[in-house]
């Protein structure tokens, strides 16, 4: 192995294919609560609207409407 590769991560080693990173990551734990809260605003609006509204319609909407005040009680329950 050449004194460069040394230094190169390898990408199939189990460090970076082990999906249990992801399940410990904070970064990742919040993602996912975010999406959760989006698919729960969907549900909610396209029930209103006796139809499906898409993800991205409901994303919208609820970035506009939503996330600055779900960010900031998830930070102070964290917090």
């Amino acid at each position: 192995m050449s004194e460069e590769n040394k230094n190169t991560p390898d990408l199939a080693s189990d460090n970076f294919t082990d999906r249990s990173f992801a399940k410990r990551s904070t970064l990742y734990q919040e993602f996912l609560a975010e999406r959760e809260e989006i698919l729960r605003h969907k549900w909610i609006e396209s029930e209103k609207q006796g139809k499906d509204i898409g993800f991205e319609r409901a994303l919208l909407d609820w970035i506009r409407k939503h996330r600055e005040s779900w960010r900031s009680s998830r930070n102070t329950k964290i917090g």
